[in-house]
């Protein structure tokens, strides 16, 4: 049986980070999705693990594959998006797959997840909280 894709979505600082890292912990048969990037990788991080690193060129390239679940140029020629492969190849093992990302992101995960995802998102408590 096919893993399920998780989908978490909050604005930028309301815990869905927090949420990820718990459910990891008390669950082995959830794995994090790795996205991928156009930026260059900072000095402790390792590629596969905190990012798949691309230039941009590579990472146009791979749009035009149509090799992604969701993109988005998040700043002028940075790139951020979902490997359709590394999702699947998860997937197959029976894992299921949580995400952190935008709202954009998530509805674009639904779409190729056709009714096989769960999507929340964290609302905060208030602006002011937040």
């Amino acid at each position: 049986m096919k893993g399920k894709l998780i989908i978490l979505s909050a604005p930028s600082g309301s815990g869905k980070t927090t949420i990820v890292h718990r459910i990891l912990a008390s669950r082995k048969d959830v794995e994090f999705s790795v996205s991928a990037c156009s930026r260059a990788k900072r000095p402790n991080e390792i590629d596969g693990k905190d990012y798949y690193f691309f230039t941009a060129e590579e990472f146009k390239k791979r749009i035009n594959n149509n090799e992604f679940l969701e993109w988005e140029e998040v700043y002028q020629g940075a790139y951020y998006g979902t490997l359709k492969s590394v999702v699947e190849k998860m997937r197959d093992k029976g894992t299921h797959i949580i995400f952190d990302v935008d709202v954009v992101g998530g509805l674009n995960i639904k779409k190729y997840a056709n009714n096989d995802e769960f999507a929340l998102f964290i609302k905060p408590t208030s602006i002011e909280e937040l």
